[in-house]
């Protein structure tokens, strides 16, 4: 399913069902949509990666380079807890725990992605040898190398969507 349109049938197909109007499926239908062969970097048909329009170098000094504002920004975990409960049945996930999994911005809030684009949003594992953890740190050296004029937040945000795991020595940061 495309990632847009995640959101919108989950809660169209929970508010039918809460009406009583349909019964919830299983079986089949719950076949994974997006590849888990890309970990730990989201499946791009899935989670493509998008950026927050208002965001730009320009805007920076008012924006991600500001302490706390991501936080201004981020979504709340009522309306990522739906996205992270698709996202892991669209990832074929055996762990259906919410708890083992964040519900990660492919480009982050850091480096201005979009906060609320399900397109920018997929359950990224705590599990393994690069993980949503390990990805968080990335994430910080980047929006401070950005905010020092180091790199650029167009580099940064390439350099990020293409491959978490090489962003810092592919900018040179690391």
């Amino acid at each position: 399913m495309c990632p847009a349109h995640r959101l919108t049938a989950t809660f169209a197909a929970t508010t039918l069902a809460a009406a009583g109007l349909i019964v919830a499926a299983t079986g089949p239908a719950d076949a994974a949509t997006c590849s888990r062969s890309y970990l730990p970097l989201p499946d791009p048909h899935c989670t493509p990666g998008v950026y927050n329009p208002d965001v730009t170098q320009s805007t920076i000094g008012s924006a991600i380079c500001v302490s706390g504002w991501t936080a201004t920004v981020r979504p709340p975990t009522s309306y990522t807890n739906a996205l992270k409960t698709q996202g892991i049945a669209d990832y074929g996930y055996a762990d259906k725990n919410l708890s083992s999994y964040e519900e990660d911005h492919q480009i982050p809030l850091e480096l201005g992605g979009s906060p609320r684009d399900p397109g920018n949003l997929w359950p990224e594992p705590y599990s393994g040898t690069k993980t949503a953890t390990t990805k968080d740190g990335v994430e910080t050296k980047l929006k401070n190398a950005v905010c020092k004029g180091t790199i650029t937040l167009s580099a940064a945000r390439t350099a990020i969507k293409n491959n978490w795991t090489t962003a810092l020595s592919v900018t040179g940061i690391g």
